[in-house]
């Protein structure tokens, strides 16, 4: 969570400093960052597009339901609760 907090702040204070405060170190840093995305973020990735698309195509009607509905007719493998927690996370919320 340290890193993240470091990446999100670069643009306001030095990576060197809050590596300090946050006593972590900088290569520690550099190397998550350059890290590449584990197989599991690189799928949400992949969903999160389709789910995008799917909702602004349904006029953000479709909750979480129908979207594993839908996603699952187009074939891919992902479950409900997967596609609840990305449209959560991404403030996709269906409408009437």
């Amino acid at each position: 969570m340290s890193f993240a907090f470091i990446e999100a702040e670069k643009a306001s204070f030095p990576i060197h400093r809050m590596c300090r405060v946050l006593e972590v170190s900088q290569s520690g840093f550099f190397a998550w960052r350059d890290r590449p995305a584990c197989q599991r973020k690189r799928q949400d990735m992949i969903h999160l597009a389709h789910i995008r698309t799917v909702f602004a195509l349904s006029n953000g009607t479709f909750g979480n339901p129908r979207m594993h509905r839908d996603l699952i007719d187009e074939g891919h493998q992902v479950g409900r609760h997967r596609i609840a927690r990305l449209m959560s996370e991404n403030g996709l919320v269906a409408g009437r």
